[in-house]
């Protein structure tokens, strides 16, 4: 078991508005320079990828300056960063589909080398159930073989391969009515995920940014490339929007850094969905020192539980007692990314609502991880527990727990989740059950989760023994903190009687032991002889 640790806080920011009252010339000329600088980024890039392991320093700053004629330094230092890291991901990505196939390969190796139909236990999956299955998971196992080499060739020879605009969108070109689309607004987005509108930060530069410039007071000013310099409206070759932006959130933030000429990074996005323009400010803040565990556990802590469809939620006290009842905090994961983005943002903050009106300062969660878990050899025709845990956003919701927590002063405690829900169910289900309460798997097992950030074992505390057996077995103390003397051992043996209406050494025998007729005194051993039979008249 892992022990439990405080999560680091969030290293960066990102704040979005919406760009309103744009005018039709704005609109047209933020088209024009997304679509520029969209073919320059695509060429680029290409330049990027066809470099591979070869890529240099050298190399970067020739590809800069190829770029700066056709529109300046600044969108030129943009653009090679921006490919760069899409280059850098693509590689990781690359790496994770290495280890998945790898994955896949062993485990079907395994089932293979077992007899057909024999069983598997909780440590290693069986044999494949008929000659069947047996014969298309051999197949299978050639296809992959074929894909990790082709795979692996492509890693060692630094070849990446990279879609602007999402290769997701891109096949959705060739399913235009499952996806309900005509080809013409297929190609309106298609083209606006291409555009390229993004300007990374200079601290000491006017308002942080000289590319895309928000002065305090929301004025939007855009550096036009030099072949669009002849639709500039104000001078030095910028054009100025004519919407006012207004971060609602984190305003004063961001205003104090722009005030300061420090650094901050803008991103404008079109929806073409919603037909609006958006704009997206961001930039990079230190991390929040952790406190220690003892500290934030000072308070107790809140278990959470995450399901498929809602936070399952339970409060314990420092001593690892439930208290009240459980909470839930549901949300719904269908839909478009940005509507199952808000549905996680809603639960998060009405989580924090309640920790914050308990006075609790720490949250427990589970360190999940499924990237390894959620591949078809490893749990075969269970395609509906595959689709579940590959739709629970582990990553995001962890992320926007930690970013959100930071902000109210609450710690996140993250915890080893082996076996939390099965000693959850098995320990505290049908003891925390009542005929007004109904708990569910998921409530024991937040607070199993809760208990183990707190250094407290899963199970409760043992039963005491019988009645006949209490001097001899003793109360054991299970749920004391590791440690502690007496923790696992018997009660020290107090002379005297065990009833509850005298106290010890205070009753009628209480100092001769022997009139008790106990097991072990000097009077049971005794040697016994019988009186003479009276005789009769």
């Amino acid at each position: 078991m892992a022990e439990p640790f405080v999560a680091s806080g969030p290293s960066g920011v990102a704040i979005r508005t919406r760009l309103k009252q744009l005018t039709a010339g704005d609109e047209e000329v933020l088209r024009l320079v997304g679509a520029h600088l969209g073919g320059l980024a695509s060429k680029d890039l290409r330049a990027r990828c066809r470099d591979g392991l070869e890529h240099s320093v050298d190399a970067w700053a020739a590809r800069k300056r190829e770029l700066t004629p056709l529109s300046s330094s600044r969108w030129a230092g943009s653009i090679t960063k921006a490919s760069h890291d899409q280059w850098a991901l693509a590689r990781r990505g690359q790496l994770a589909h290495i280890q998945s196939l790898e994955a896949g390969i062993r485990a079907i190796t395994h089932r293979l080398s077992l007899p057909v139909g024999q069983r598997g236990t909780k440590q290693a999956p069986g044999g494949y159930r008929s000659r069947r299955e047996w014969h298309a998971k051999a197949r299978r196992l050639h296809v992959l073989q074929d894909r990790l080499e082709a795979e692996r060739a492509d890693r060692e020879a630094g070849v990446v391969h990279v879609v602007r605009g999402g290769k997701r969108l891109a096949r959705t070109r060739h399913h235009l009515e499952a996806a309900r689309l005509s080809e013409r607004e297929w190609r309106r987005r298609w083209e606006a995920e291409r555009w390229f509108l993004a300007a990374d930060g200079e601290s000491g530069k006017r308002h942080g940014n000289e590319t895309i410039r928000v002065s305090p007071e929301g004025e939007v000013s855009i550096k036009l490339p030099a072949p669009l310099a002849h639709l500039a409206n104000a001078g030095h070759g910028r054009y100025v929007l004519a919407s006012r932006v207004r971060f609602a959130h984190r305003g004063a933030e961001w205003a104090d850094r722009v005030a300061a000429n420090r650094a901050v990074a803008y991103r404008i996005h079109y929806d073409t969905g919603r037909d609006r323009w958006y704009l997206t400010a961001a930039w990079q803040i230190p991390p929040t020192p952790t406190i220690p565990l003892a500290a934030a556990l000072a308070h107790g802590v809140i278990g959470i539980d995450m399901n498929a469809d809602h936070l399952a939620a339970w409060r314990l006290d420092a001593h690892g007692n439930p208290i009240g009842h459980p909470r839930r905090f549901f949300y719904d994961l269908t839909g478009t990314a940005q509507h199952r983005d808000a549905q996680v943002r809603h639960a998060l903050t009405r989580l924090l609502h309640w920790a914050q009106a308990c006075g609790v300062k720490a949250i427990a969660v589970e360190d999940l991880d499924f990237t390894a878990e959620k591949t078809r050899e490893k749990h075969g025709r269970r395609k509906r527990f595959r689709q579940l845990i590959s739709g629970m956003p582990t990553a995001r919701l962890r992320a926007r727990l930690t970013s959100m927590a930071d902000q109210t002063g609450i710690a996140v405690i993250a915890v080893d989740p082996a076996y939390t829900s099965r000693w959850g169910a098995q320990h505290w289900q049908k003891p925390l059950t009542s005929t007004t309460r109904r708990t569910t798997r998921h409530d024991a097992a937040a607070v199993a989760i809760g208990r183990r950030a707190q250094g407290h074992p899963i199970r409760r505390r043992t039963a005491p023994p019988p009645h006949d057996q209490s001097d001899r077995a003793g109360h054991r103390t299970v749920q004391a903190r590791p440690g502690i003397p007496g923790r696992e051992g018997t009660r020290p043996r107090i002379p005297g009687p065990r009833t509850r209406s005298v106290r010890a050494g205070r009753g009628a025998n209480a100092g001769h032991q022997n009139t008790q007729h106990r097991s072990g005194c000097s009077a049971e051993h005794e040697p016994w002889q019988q009186d003479t039979l009276p005789l009769s008249p």
